[in-house]
């Protein structure tokens, strides 16, 4: 899909949260009678059609989509530089999975990440699979997109980031970082991690410490305890005073 060309976004956070976003540009709504009820009041500039649910069978295939599709054109990036003055940032290296990339921009919303940096390239496009696994969260929280993420890492810490790459086979624990204003996680695909130059480029590396049997988690769980570790520990600079 054409990163400008306009889609069908759907299910009822997802689509709440499109319809309350100004930056959103919606085109056509079509939903039942009932999801009509349950997402009013709509926006005045919204002119709702109303169909039955086989046409939205007909026109989405098999998702679910709770009785309403709005179609929309993608949201304009924001830049990198707008995050000068962030704290909590998570970049993403060649992951692809839009359900895994849904489930991280919506641990990002409940965290109160600043933003979410994926390449243009090698990562999940915006799509309605991905705003509806976002639940919401696709409208709620930044995302950048950027050519090269080595240069991103570079950029951040240029901003007085602290950047720390996860790996699970990395010797220091992710909760023993010291804590700073700022700090920058980087996750990589399942199974590659995140590549060595991204990783080169980092402050450190840093695990998830897992007590079972397995040693690796699925990285949107692993994006979830990373940024509840980060609110908890480090984005909060110990009072020396």
């Amino acid at each position: 899909m054409d990163e400008n060309e306009p889609y069908w976004l759907f299910g009822m956070h997802a689509v709440r949260a499109a319809l309350d976003n100004p930056r959103r540009t919606v085109h056509r709504m079509l939903a039942t009678t009932n999801a009509m009820r349950r997402l009013d009041p709509l926006p005045t500039n919204i002119a709702a059609e109303t169909v039955d649910v086989r046409a939205l069978g007909r026109l989405l295939g098999d998702v679910v989509h709770q009785g309403v599709a709005i179609e929309v054109s993608p949201l304009p990036t924001t830049p990198l530089d707008a995050l000068a003055d962030a704290s909590t940032v998570l970049l993403l290296d060649h992951i692809t999975d839009p359900h895994n990339v849904g489930a991280i921009l919506r641990s990002a919303a409940a965290f109160r990440a600043d933003a979410v940096v994926m390449t243009r390239r090698h990562s999940a496009s915006e799509t309605g699979a991905l705003a509806k696994a976002a639940s919401g969260a696709l409208d709620l929280v930044d995302v950048v997109t950027v050519t090269n993420l080595t240069r991103a890492v570079e950029e951040l810490r240029g901003y007085g980031f602290r950047v720390a790459a996860l790996d699970s086979e990395a010797a220091e624990p992710l909760e023993r970082l010291e804590p700073a204003p700022k700090w920058a996680f980087v996750l990589g695909a399942e199974g590659k991690g995140v590549r060595q130059g991204v990783r080169a480029a980092c402050d450190t590396v840093a695990a998830i410490e897992v007590p079972g049997a397995l040693a690796s988690l699925n990285v949107s769980n692993a994006a979830a305890i990373t940024l509840y570790v980060a609110s908890r520990n480090l984005t909060r600079v110990r009072d020396t005073s």
